[in-house]
């Protein structure tokens, strides 16, 4: 998992519309609710949740191929790895 101290809702959101998952196939992946993936999506600033669905929601992400970027001076992103899976 990246180093990042939390994600935020945006980033959740973008990286999942980046890989062509839909909301439903995330829930499943990550093993939380649906309900609670959309309370995370919808949060402005860091993702809200409890920190154990938060981390597998990004494990999640990133294991379909999506790198995290922290706050660098031009505000947090996402973008696809190099080396993602097919």
């Amino acid at each position: 998992m990246s180093d990042l101290t939390q994600v935020t809702g945006r980033q959740i959101a973008a990286a999942r519309s980046l890989v062509g998952m839909a909301q439903t196939d995330l829930a499943e992946r990550s093993k939380v609710s649906i309900a609670t993936l959309r309370r995370m999506e919808a949060s402005v600033g860091p993702a809200a949740g409890m920190a154990n669905n938060v981390a597998a929601v990004q494990r999640a992400l990133e294991e379909a191929g999506v790198e995290f970027i922290a706050e660098n001076g031009g505000g947090p992103g996402v973008r696809l790895k190099k080396d993602r899976p097919a």
